[in-house]
């Protein structure tokens, strides 16, 4: 598949942003060329590859969930401008 100048200034045009014709041509080949390495691989034969989410087969060591710091509320609650019953009251900012 290749990507076609229209292509570029109607993708430009709807993220709205201002590209140069040289800009556009440069953009034009870098895309032409991921659209053709796209090809390539979808021509691979995976049938048999079972999937993995990781090339290595590793697992991540992960630490003791603990808890480090103490309760700060008791320091904290008379800083806010507003509370109700150890909560924090904040402007409605979503309708």
């Amino acid at each position: 598949m290749t990507i076609s100048q229209e292509d570029i200034k109607k993708i430009a045009h709807l993220a709205r942003i201002n590209i140069s014709s040289d800009e556009s041509i440069l953009l034009e080949k870098k895309l032409t060329g991921i659209m053709e390495l796209i090809d390539q691989m979808q021509k691979v034969d995976t049938d048999g590859v079972e999937p993995m989410s990781h090339a290595l087969n590793i697992s991540q060591p992960l630490r003791d969930d603990q808890v480090t710091e103490s309760d700060i509320r008791k320091k904290t609650m008379p800083l806010a401008p507003e509370t109700q019953e150890s909560l924090f009251i904040v402007p409605q900012v979503i309708e």
